[in-house]
């Protein structure tokens, strides 16, 4: 997975097919020493609710590959939900 110019990454499903997404922010968790990214589809409609989609990163050696990992426990859960949260008040 690569990072684009535009702070885009693309994803290829579990079937190999790619989807660009849009990153909305990434963010580090101290407490579990991890990295967090939270991406939304790029092909969405404006007037569609967004889906957003979070993993569990690790930066690659290359600097623009990243590693992403399915957020499988509902204390990872809390966390970015929590900060999605954050987020979407201070753009209110």
């Amino acid at each position: 997975m690569a990072l684009e110019e535009k702070e885009r990454i693309i994803i290829p499903d579990e079937n190999g097919e790619e989807h660009l997404f849009e990153v909305l922010f990434t963010f580090d968790v101290d407490a579990n020493e991890q990295s967090y990214i939270a991406v939304v589809p790029v092909e969405q409609k404006d007037d569609e609710e967004v889906e957003v989609f979070a993993f569990r990163y690790e930066d690659k050696e290359n600097e623009d590959d990243l590693q992403l990992f399915q957020i499988e426990t509902d204390e990872e859960w809390e966390i970015v939900e929590e900060m999605l949260n954050t987020l979407i008040d201070e753009e209110e």
